[in-house]
């Protein structure tokens, strides 16, 4: 259920895409029409096959991008961190969702409806363009990532993944463990792997000392040999 938050959070102004781009108009237009919620831990946002309602940005907490596969698995197509907008490329498309959302944690979301979205859109080529490149980059995003998934044995596959948290989410004060903290579920459907090469390819490198694992904190010992790792596949 969406629930009005009542903390304090970053003004519109802050998270909007492009917002020094938009005319004083546009920016008035926006601060009108946009609506605060916030979803609790494991909550759907939005779910595969619905109608794309709004556009979304993710003000704060983590959420996965995600499709169900077959026999129940799901595969983790995307990490999302706060500044992060989803849910434009079917509204764009005027295709339903083609993948689910769901908060990691608590998470704030601004929501934009999708018809005003499309206005600014047609309206503004900055704008425009600015969505235009964030999905080119989306595309070679993924076209990556798919070699990756399917070419690289299993080491390779969660020594990116592993690469991939601390690029999204950075590290914590220690300056070593991922600021996020996933099941051995969610780091396989990330992976491409099934749960126990997960834990048994994390048991392998807490051994050769490339990282350390207190439940589900990952800390990266040894980043060089996880880019090494990586890039061998």
């Amino acid at each position: 259920m969406l629930k009005k938050q009542k903390e304090k959070i970053l003004p519109i102004e802050d998270v909007f895409p492009l917002w020094q781009g938009l005319t004083t108009d546009e920016r008035q237009f926006v601060r009108s029409n946009y609506s605060v919620h916030h979803f609790k831990k494991n909550e759907m946002i939005h779910a595969e096959g619905s109608l794309p309602t709004h556009m979304m940005i993710l003000v704060s907490g983590k959420a996965k991008v995600y499709k169900d596969g077959v026999g129940g698995r799901s595969q983790i197509i995307r990490m999302l961190k706060p500044g992060d907008t989803f849910g434009y490329r079917a509204i764009i498309a005027g295709d339903n969702y083609s993948t689910n959302v769901k908060a990691f944690e608590p998470a704030i979301v601004y929501m934009f409806k999708a018809e005003l979205f499309l206005s600014v859109l047609r309206h503004n080529n900055a704008f425009c363009y600015y969505y235009l490149e964030d999905l080119a980059k989306d595309l070679a995003d993924s076209d990556a990532r798919t070699v990756n998934l399917t070419q690289k044995h299993i080491r390779g596959r969660l020594a990116e993944a592993l690469l991939l948290l601390k690029r999204n989410y950075g590290l914590e004060e220690d300056q070593a463990t991922i600021s996020i903290y996933l099941s051995r579920e969610d780091l396989a459907n990330l992976s491409n792997m099934n749960t126990s090469n997960t834990i048994r390819t994390l048991a392998n490198f807490v051994s050769e000392h490339i990282i350390a694992m207190d439940g589900r904190k990952l800390k990266i010992i040894d980043e060089e040999a996880l880019i090494r790792i990586s890039k061998m596949g």
